[in-house]
């Protein structure tokens, strides 16, 4: 028995997404509010039918906006004024950490089998960002090129 993994013509599409045996690539998504811009076409081009994460880290909750994620996708705002810094200091939490340590823990949950084939997009700011890529490449042994990040920060090598 075959596995439908698209329509017959090549197409995504609804009637696709719908079919039981239809194989769902999961996604890790990450921004923070200097990527909602980036965040949002990206979210506009998935497949209705994909499942997953998208991690959001804002400075307050007044950051918090009306984002269309796809049905079988969680949406998590990170509120980092609501966040301490390292444990047992009391301080701040710094831009990035809410993000990589939320994305981490979900990571050595959620991408723990050989052969995972999530699908991780990173929008976020360069220092979560950083300590995500190093943990999901030499932690979890991602591929650096399965991850996607802002060419900018120079992070996944050429």
């Amino acid at each position: 028995m075959s596995t439908i993994t698209e329509h017959p013509t090549g197409e995504h599409d609804a009637t696709v997404c719908r079919a039981s045996r239809h194989t769902r690539v999961q996604q890790l998504i990450t921004a923070d509010e200097s990527s909602l811009a980036e965040l949002e076409a990206l979210l506009a081009t998935l497949p209705i039918c994909s499942t997953g994460r998208v991690f959001v880290e804002i400075p307050d909750v007044t950051w918090v906006t009306d984002l269309r994620v796809p049905a079988r996708m969680t949406l998590t705002w990170l509120d980092r004024s609501a966040r301490t810094g390292a444990p047992g200091t009391g301080r701040a939490c710094p831009t990035g950490r809410a993000l990589a340590r939320a994305v981490t823990a979900w990571a050595d949950e959620m991408m723990c089998g050989e052969g995972d084939a999530t699908r991780v997009h990173l929008l976020g700011g360069y220092l979560g960002t950083a300590d995500i890529i190093d943990h999901l490449t030499e932690r979890l042994g991602v591929p650096a090129e399965a991850i996607h990040a802002p060419e900018r920060y120079r992070l996944l090598a050429d």
